[in-house]
């Protein structure tokens, strides 16, 4: 049995996932990256300022804020996972992309929990300020493999041909 590699560009649902050739996934995560990347700047900078606590609970804001966009990105990377034919090495990087960023949401939600007891008049605690890292490293990896399912693999990607049209004089 042959594999469609065509099968993994069209979306599931247009409506939810997007239409051909221009998938939501990569607009959604911007939101949980930049949130958590704003994030662990502000705790950052709660370590070397004199008054932390505008930085401590806006961290925890960008915190709550990327677990929500996650939860929304997720659910629509797992449309576009679906297309994916399984068996391939395609799937089995998408798999991975998935996993490892579920375990990083669930690291931020952790993390959010972790804070919500503390004094927010001091610095982040190194506690969930290590979380932080370990979980933006993680993410990181994951978005190599997101990388590499849309760029080496095409997933969710117009077929050569229709990406030929905007090459043409």
């Amino acid at each position: 049995m042959t594999e469609d590699p065509q099968q993994a560009k069209r979306p599931v649902s247009a409506a939810l996932a997007g239409p051909y050739g221009h998938p939501f996934h990569p607009i959604l995560v911007t939101v949980p990256i930049g949130a958590w990347v704003a994030s662990l700047v502000f705790d950052l900078a709660s370590r070397v300022v004199d008054d932390p606590e505008f930085l401590v609970k806006g961290s925890s804001w960008l915190i709550a804020i990327g677990v929500l966009g996650a939860l929304a990105a997720a659910t629509i990377g797992f449309l576009d996972l679906l297309a994916i034919p399984t068996g391939t090495p395609a799937f089995r990087t998408g798999l991975l992309h998935m996993t490892l960023n579920l375990l990083v949401t669930v690291a931020y939600a952790v993390g959010f929990v972790w804070r919500r007891g503390a004094d927010t008049t001091r610095a982040v605690p190194a506690g969930p300020l290590a979380l932080s890292v370990a979980a933006l490293g993680a993410l990181a990896i994951s978005g190599y493999l997101g990388g590499k399912l849309a760029y080496r693999y095409g997933v969710r990607v117009a077929d050569e041909a229709t990406q030929a049209s905007g090459f043409k004089r």
